[in-house]
């Protein structure tokens, strides 16, 4: 493999890697914070991506598609915790799974009825469509690029927001006691939705990014879903920096593993075997990295104090 290619597989596992962090991280302020289990966060993912291909394709411009549909993501996460999710937070976690599984599958049929079975694509501008030069001679997607900038600004937000704003300490305190911060006057209904609706809105951000490069298609977000709770296992349940930091980590094994694996299988079986194994170790190597961290550190690698 040339040091190009290895390059290009690194800024790929980059790419993956935000994405996962921005599904990730509303994941794990919902399960962290809130002590909710939210399986249909996957939904916010394919909401994100059907708002954004039919905003496009509604107005004609991606970046006006894409900026319309920020807010409806957010909406939607807002409706959806005030007509449902706040009343399953006092039901125990194997409610919260059957009410929130029973929600993919409504979400999914929703979409199917709405846009039909059928998967579409969409464009990108020609200021998005074309290569940058990474290094000299080493050819990389613009959007790809793009894609990785406004994962790492969200998580520069994401970090800046609940460690150094107001809004911030509210959210800590809420975690750490819930029963105090009401005391001293914080609305804590209110505070859990917007929560809410902000996990919705980045998940759905994550599916904006994800339009372009794979087909928007009903139950999208399921397989990212599941790779977003290993990143919080490996991260640590609660912890924003945990799960950049195993998001980053999760994505760029993958990646690589994909690559790589089928080059050294090709050393003791044929083409053919390596290439179809290689694919299958790499996915086993997430949940090998997941299985060591717990049993080095049980609370993932940077748990939440307090």
């Amino acid at each position: 493999m040339t040091f190009i290619l290895l390059l290009e597989q690194i800024f790929n596992g980059l790419q993956l890697g935000v994405t996962l962090f921005l599904i990730a991280a509303g994941l794990t302020l919902i399960l962290g914070i809130m002590d909710f289990v939210f399986l249909a966060h996957g939904a916010q993912v394919m909401i994100g991506a059907y708002a954004a291909a039919s905003l496009t394709a509604l107005t004609g411009n991606f970046y006006l598609g894409i900026l319309l549909a920020i807010p409806v993501t957010f909406a939607s996460g807002y409706l959806l915790e005030y007509l449902l999710i706040r009343h399953l937070y006092r039901r125990n976690h194997m409610d919260q799974v059957l009410a929130t599984f029973g929600l993919i599958l409504f979400f999914n049929e929703l979409i199917r009825i709405g846009f039909g079975p059928a998967a579409l694509f969409s464009s990108l501008p020609p200021s998005l469509s074309g290569f940058v030069n990474i290094l000299p001679e080493t050819p990389y997607p613009v959007f790809r690029l793009l894609v990785i900038a406004v994962g790492l600004a969200c998580a520069l937000g994401i970090h800046l927001l609940v460690a150094r704003t107001k809004i911030g300490a509210m959210v800590r305190a809420g975690a750490n006691n819930e029963t105090m911060t009401a005391a001293l006057g914080v609305n804590i209904r209110m505070l859990r939705r917007l929560v809410f609706a902000a996990g919705a809105c980045f998940a759905g951000i994550a599916g904006m990014m994800l339009g372009p490069l794979t087909a928007v298609e009903p139950g999208m977000g399921e397989p990212l879903l599941i790779l977003s709770l290993v990143v919080i296992i490996i991260g640590g349940i609660g912890s924003v920096r945990g799960a950049f930091v195993a998001a980053i980590l999760i994505g760029v094994v993958d990646t690589l593993g994909r690559v790589l694996l089928p080059v050294i299988l090709r050393g003791f079986m044929g083409q053919a075997a390596a290439d179809g194994a290689g694919p299958a170790l790499a996915s086993m190597m997430v949940y090998i990295l997941m299985s060591l961290v717990l049993v080095v550190r049980p609370s993932g690698l940077f748990p939440p104090k307090g």
